[in-house]
């Protein structure tokens, strides 16, 4: 190295905590299905909070797998955001 190219200077670094908590489901939960369950039947609403900024500015989408999507027996039913 030649010291004539070498040169010091600070650097200021803002670090924007944007993301340090993950999506989680509302509550823990536990589905059943009736062996008599109607078509159409809803069986279970769920919902996902995130403890980031901002308070109410997350929309979470859910999807089923590959596999489930192509079984016809479940779907999932978008609420518009409640």
């Amino acid at each position: 190295e030649n010291p004539a190219q070498i040169g010091r200077g600070y650097v200021a670094i803002t670090i924007l905590d944007i993301n340090d908590n993950a999506p989680e489901f509302a509550m823990e939960y536990e589905t059943t299905v009736c062996e008599n369950a109607q078509p159409g039947q809803v069986i279970q609403k769920i919902s996902a909070i995130d403890k980031d900024d901002p308070p109410n500015g997350h929309q979470f989408y859910f999807s089923l797998t590959a596999e489930a999507a192509n079984n016809h027996n479940f779907t999932l039913q978008d609420n518009k955001g409640t």
